[in-house]
């Protein structure tokens, strides 16, 4: 029945079975309230009414209209979204704008108990910084791959990757995002095949030393380093032991982003960098 037909006292009722409101409110699980309510609201009108004593009566075959608003309001649709459904709208391209915003709620949420758990686990393991599983954003950047003998040789690369950018007519994006991937597939002590990468603002035409390329958005576990790129290891242990724990599993090059470091702050206890390691649920 739809939401603006009113009630139907006509013959076309006396060979269907009639049920008082009391009786058709217990065999659908809801209150007679409820049942007013839905009236009041146009979502479902008795299928007659006794003009004489305001009794209302109610047929089986309105029972699917019960059944389909107890379900629709467990899935979350407004009552405006059910009477809109009753009304004619297109029932399923309401229950997808639905779906996708619950979707987007539970990405929301999930990015909420990942940082929880991130600093659950700092403090009872009294780490100084947090662990913290965030998503990296697409970016576009200036890449250079070299394989060096220590990963000392980094720096050794940034003169010239600078150089090569300025010929090339490549600009800085702001903020700098500054990092190194590590491209080999398990440790090594020589021969580490490392990229180091600039966000830029735009590309230009790729040289044989630096090319311009697209790095897609990924969720990665992240911790701030403070100090020697020496105790690098540490802040690997606690990212590396959280992704362990908090069942993710790495999913991608790790990054190390250089925040501060010896090109503007004197001190080495200043230097900050981040430990980026991509990730992704374990799938159960």
């Amino acid at each position: 029945m739809r939401m603006n037909e009113k009630h139907n006292n006509t013959c076309s009722l006396k060979e269907a079975r009639l049920y008082k409101i009391g009786m058709f409110a217990q065999m659908n699980h809801v209150t007679i309230k409820t049942l007013h309510f839905y009236e009041e609201q146009g979502l479902l009108y008795p299928a007659f009414v006794d003009e004489e004593n305001g009794y209302r009566y109610y047929t089986m075959d309105q029972m699917a209209v019960i059944h389909q608003i107890t379900a629709l309001k467990l899935a979350g649709l407004t009552l405006e979204d059910i009477k809109s459904i009753r009304s004619g709208v297109d029932e399923t391209l309401l229950l997808h704008k639905k779906k996708s915003q619950l979707l987007a709620s539970i990405a929301q949420l999930t990015k909420q108990v990942a940082t929880i758990d991130g600093y659950i686990y700092d403090k009872t393991n009294s780490l100084d910084t947090p662990v913290l599983v965030k998503v990296l954003p697409a970016v576009t950047v200036a890449s250079m791959q070299k394989c060096v003998d220590s990963y000392d040789e980094y720096f050794s690369l940034m003169p010239q990757m600078g150089a090569e950018m300025e010929r090339l007519g490549l600009k800085c994006a702001l903020p700098e995002y500054c990092f190194t991937r590590y491209l080999d597939k398990e440790f090594k002590e020589e021969q580490i095949l490392i990229e180091v990468c600039e966000a830029i603002t735009g590309k230009k035409k790729d040289s044989e030393l630096v090319k311009c390329i697209e790095i897609p958005e990924t969720m990665a576990a992240c911790v701030y380093h403070k100090g020697s790129y020496d105790s690098f290891s540490k802040s690997y242990e606690r990212v590396l032991r959280f992704i362990e724990d908090n069942g993710y599993e790495v999913n991608g090059p790790i990054r190390e982003s250089y925040i501060d470091g010896v090109w503007n702050r004197e001190k080495e206890e200043e230097w900050l960098s981040e430990v980026q390691i991509p990730v992704r649920r374990k799938l159960l």
